[in-house]
């Protein structure tokens, strides 16, 4: 019998599906309703009004919300997201709604998803019952040069994705649809992109994008991506192993993946993290990674000052047992993270 308890049993997985005005969130809404795959979801709509449900779907309405005829929950939000997922748990404890076993929220167009993710980790009452499965951006294809060089919201959204859902790529030319996919890579080239066209897509394309659980296989650890490519271990301790300067458009922002062979004592991990948040919090936009932790793999994501409680794997997923981190970050520079951990694991 494993020793490890799996942290993750029992919480409802959230799905953040944000992108700025006009990319296509509420048509990909509107299509994802009705499918057969959406039954036992609740989907969560931050853009009151926008979404038009077919009559002969909805069963019942009750204030802010509407049940349909496939089982999917649909609630658009009155107040803010943190009184909505309390509301809905306490209407599925209940038997008010149904026993949803999924959430997918739709943020506004000129939202910045970090504070959502920070609340999801932040409320005690919250953190207890769900957890983050993963975000999911879309990017208009047609404006979003325009939106990434004029909105910070457009880029932290990109930033912060785990999914990138490319839209009206229908409509645009084909040499600055690849183009802005190398420039989606260069920002975060952790994130998965898949092209869509008219919010045409299957439910499962959105899901299982983050940890589910402490068992180790290459779906539960999708999110880590290139994390858990095995490496050839001959670059030495600290090295960057990548460093995002392709970005011209965006100097500011940098990506850098971190390792370090010989393991951390979680006293020394977590002061060298504090420490660095303390620091540079609103500038860590996205951080995740795999640490060996006096010999066992712990997995740790967070966003800017915000980190989610660390997660034990029941085992390694590979061979290679190096602490493993990336960071996205605002003029932040690599050498300095790694400088910074390597000097704190040293202090006994």
């Amino acid at each position: 019998m494993s020793v490890f308890r799996n942290q993750l049993a029992g919480k409802i997985p959230v799905t953040i599906v944000t992108g700025f005005l006009g990319s296509g969130k509420t048509t990909l809404i509107s299509k994802l309703l009705p499918h057969p795959q959406m039954n036992r979801v609740a989907v969560v709509i931050n853009e009151v009004g926008e979404i038009g449900i077919d009559h002969d779907l909805v069963t019942m309405s009750s204030e802010n919300v509407t049940l349909l005829a496939n089982g999917c929950i649909c609630c658009s939000v009155r107040t803010d997201i943190q009184e909505t997922l309390r509301d809905l748990f306490a209407r599925r404890q209940v038997g008010e709604v149904f026993d949803f076993d999924r959430v997918i929220i739709e943020t506004t167009g000129l939202a910045d998803p970090a504070p959502l993710l920070q609340t999801l980790t932040s409320d005690t009452l919250l953190e207890a019952r769900f957890r983050l499965d993963g975000v999911v951006t879309l990017v208009d294809a047609v404006n979003a040069y325009h939106q990434l060089n004029e909105t910070p919201e457009a880029l932290q959204q990109i930033t912060l994705a785990d999914q990138i859902l490319l839209t009206k790529t229908d409509i645009a030319e084909e040499a600055s649809i690849l183009e802005l996919e190398q420039e989606l890579n260069a920002i975060n080239p952790d994130a998965g992109i898949t092209r869509v066209i008219n919010g045409q897509i299957e439910p499962d394309q959105l899901i299982n994008l983050g940890l589910g659980s402490t068992k180790v296989d290459l779906r539960s650890l999708s999110f880590l991506n290139s994390i858990l490519e095995n490496r050839s271990g001959d670059e030495a301790e600290g090295e960057e192993r990548y460093l995002g300067n392709l970005i011209k458009k965006h100097p500011n922002i940098k990506t850098a993946s971190i390792s370090f062979k010989e393991p951390f004592t979680w006293q020394n991990f977590s002061s060298a993290l504090d420490l660095l948040i303390s620091l540079r919090g609103p500038d860590l936009l996205r951080v995740k990674g795999i640490v060996n932790v006096e010999g066992k793999p712990m997995v740790i994501q967070g966003v800017q000052h915000i980190f989610h409680n660390p997660v034990t794997l029941e085992k390694w997923p590979s061979d290679n047992h190096d602490s493993r981190i990336v960071f996205i970050a605002r003029n932040i520079s690599a050498k300095s993270i790694s400088n910074l951990f390597a000097t704190v694991r040293e202090i006994q």
